[in-house]
Parts: C-alpha cells; structure tokens; sequence
C-alpha cells in the first residue's frame, strides 16, 4: 500500500501517479506543486520552523505545547450511506486527546445506522481513536506528520511570495511604520 505524497491518507485503490510522487485523488494531485517545493526547502530554514511550531502555543487552547499533528477518525451512517474520514489538527496533547474522544463517541452515535459499512466500519475508527488516545506522538520530538505539514506550509509561503514578486518590480515597498514611542 502506498500513501498519499500530499496528505498522507493510505491508498487502497488507484491513485493518481505523477512521476515519483503518488496522489489519492486529483484534489491531492494539484496540490503536488507545494510537495516539489517543499523537498527543495533548505534544511536549516524548515527545521527551524518545525521547532519553532512544535515548541510553540497550542493553536486551538493557546496553552503551552508541545503541539504536534493529532488524527481523530469519524464514520456516520445513513441506511445505505456511510462516510468515513480522519481529521488531522494541529494541537496540544490534550486538545488531541479531546477530539480523539469526541470522534470516539460521534462514531458510537452515529456510525452503526448503515449496512453494511456502518457496521464493520464504527469499531474500526472506534478502536483507531483509542489507538490514538493509547499512543500520542511523542511529545519530545516532533512527528513526521508535523514535519510535512510544516514543509507544505513553508512551500505555500514560498510560491505566494514568487507570485507576487514580479508584480512589485519596479514599484517601491511601503515605508516600515515609525515609532510612536519615546526614546
């Protein structure tokens, strides 16, 4: 089985091949520019930010970190249809641990109303969000999973500035704000 160059999600099925790097649908497939990128990033410049991210305050609690990528799973169920998907956040150990949870008990909700998938489908994302709960990332290095998400970012970062680069030749940049304060 191979896994997603761009989100990392398992490909059971097809794909979408697009030279070295391997994509789950085509959504995926177009975000393969940020992949390139990402892989031509210096080194210092993206452990640093991987550092920094992780060391940093918890985007959803703003309470300390470490922070790292926590993956909650859901299914819900509707007689014959059934949706089954993880939701990856960037959080503190608890806020992880909270949606892996929450997920925990939507699934025991809302997951076993389908057949068949409902049915095979709610132990399973059960039993993966208590996998989670079990074993978080280890909090005193950052995970793969926050390593390529921040690289992604970075590579976002770098290509917008490339876009808008050549729409500034030629004119100056504003003027940096003066302090107001006394010296």
């Amino acid at each position: 089985m191979a896994n997603c160059s761009y989100c990392g999600s398992t490909i059971l099925f097809g794909g979408k091949q697009d030279g070295e790097l391997r994509f789950c649908n085509a959504k995926c497939q177009e975000k393969g520019v940020l992949v390139r990128v990402s892989r031509e990033l210096p080194g210092p410049l993206v452990d640093q930010a991987i550092r920094s991210t992780h060391d940093g305050n918890c985007p959803k609690c703003q309470g300390p970190g470490p922070v790292d990528v926590h993956v909650s799973f859901r299914v819900w169920s509707a007689l014959i249809l059934t949706s089954w998907y993880s939701r990856p956040q960037l959080s503190c150990s608890s806020c992880g641990w909270k949606a892996k949870l929450g997920d925990a008990l939507f699934c025991l909700g809302l997951g076993w109303w389908g057949f068949p998938w409902g049915l095979i489908l709610t132990p399973v994302q059960v039993g993966r969000n208590l996998i989670g709960i079990a074993t978080p990332p280890d909090p005193a290095i950052p995970s793969e999973k926050l390593r390529n998400l921040v690289s992604i970012h970075l590579a976002g970062s770098v290509l917008l500035q490339q876009q808008q680069a050549p729409s500034a030749v030629g004119s100056r940049p504003p003027p940096l704000p003066r302090s107001t304060s006394p010296r």
